[in-house]
């Protein structure tokens, strides 16, 4: 990459928007695409040679979050989970209660589901947060009512990469009786995901958040949890998810799922100890910083943190300019302007909470960027600082 006639150092630090496709993924999804092209429907023997691999790559998803293979169903995307889990759940439960339990922070995907059940008659509650992204149990506890079908509550959270309680919200909603669902989008891959252990009935899977392509993902669904289809057509899935089977796409899942269970020490050693390296490193070099999220409950690659008087946007034009990619939150809200939902929900101060920046650290990463990115950054913030009517009032006051 060149900038200015300049060779550039190109740096990824944005995985929790999307990684990059694993080569052992690529290298097995291949075939799919010419030789072995068939339907996985179809009953001659274009169709049996792929139906295999699709019902292969079933058992390593399931492997991976300890479930049944027939328990999974595959999906395109996050978003199409957590809209299935979701709606789905509240049309086929909807002559039980119309009451549902969320949380402030939740993806766009999980909160607009919500609000348009609300305008379908539903009931929803959103629970807050605290200054590091926890809920409540007890607030959510006393928010259940006779009513309640369902609670649905992130595993791990995509823009602080703070981790929910899920094996205790799970304990309350078996006590109640009431279908419990988490997106798993930024958790699977990254941390241990058991949802036998934390008694989960719907999981949202993504596959390209941990090294398989873009537009793969899946459904956990606890057997004999009933759901309605969010659209229709063929029998796919057991009847619960219309269309033709990604077969390519559904094979890379599967390979990342694998190489996922060996990559979890890597995860929790190296790359949690690259992201402390680079957060202490910001904090020892950059006066008038925060970092917001759960200091200890945290994604091991995910570090969002704020810096006093100047915008995010700008941090990473001039990051990016240096070759650095990061991001200022979640990708499915990079069209927008303004605050951050999740940020606003822990009441960050406003000072800070415009100029937030998140690095999703990757398996690709090294010490060699973390102190690149720490030889440059402090540079760029004061420069930016300089620039700023805020912290020249501050200055002189």
């Amino acid at each position: 990459m060149s900038f200015g006639g300049k060779e550039v150092k190109r740096i990824y630090m944005d995985n929790n928007a999307t990684t990059a496709v694993r080569s052992e993924v690529l290298e097995a999804m291949l075939p799919f695409y010419k030789e072995q092209f068939g339907n996985p429907s179809s009953i001659h023997w274009a169709g049996q040679a792929v139906s295999g691999a699709v019902d292969s790559a079933r058992g390593q998803v399931a492997q991976l979050i300890n479930c049944q293979p027939e328990e999974i169903i595959f999906t395109s995307c996050g978003s199409e989970g957590n809209a299935l889990a979701i709606k789905g759940s509240a049309e086929f439960l909807r002559s039980k209660g119309n009451h549902i339990i969320t949380t402030a922070v939740e993806h766009p995907a999980v909160l607009n589901s919500c609000k348009y059940l609300e305008k379908q008659g539903f009931e929803v509650t959103v629970l807050a947060v605290d200054s590091e992204g926890m809920i409540d149990l007890a607030e959510l506890e006393a928010a259940i009512c006779e009513q309640t079908i369902l609670i649905s509550a992130m595993w791990g959270n995509n823009e602080t990469g703070t981790l929910f309680p899920v094996a205790e919200i799970g304990a309350i909603a078996r006590k109640h009786k009431v279908r419990f669902h988490t997106d798993a989008v930024q958790a699977v891959g990254r941390v241990p995901v058991d949802v036998q252990a934390a008694g989960v009935d719907m999981l949202t899977i993504s596959g390209h958040k941990f090294g398989a392509p873009k537009g793969v993902g899946a459904l956990y669904v606890r057997k004999g949890m009933g759901l309605t289809p969010l659209f229709h057509g063929g029998h796919q899935e057991r009847n619960r998810r219309a269309g033709t089977h990604n077969v390519p796409g559904i094979v890379g899942l599967g390979v990342a799922c694998e190489l996922a269970i060996t990559d979890l020490a890597e995860q929790d050693g190296r790359i949690r100890a690259l992201r402390d390296r680079l957060e202490q490193g910001i904090l020892s070099r950059i006066p008038e910083v925060q970092v917001n999220g759960h200091r200890l409950q945290r994604l091991p690659n995910t570090l969002n943190i704020s810096f006093a008087y100047i915008e995010g946007e700008a941090i990473l034009l001039f990051l990016d300019m240096k070759g650095v990619a990061a991001s200022s939150g979640s990708a499915c809200m990079s069209d927008s302007f303004g605050q951050s939902h999740v940020i606003g929900a822990m009441g960050v101060d406003p000072m800070m909470a415009n100029s937030n920046i998140r690095f999703g650290l990757g398996l690709d990463n090294t010490e060699e960027d973390v102190d690149f990115i720490l030889e440059i950054l402090p540079e760029i913030i004061q420069k930016l600082r300089d620039m700023s009517p805020f912290y020249s009032e501050r200055a002189a006051s």
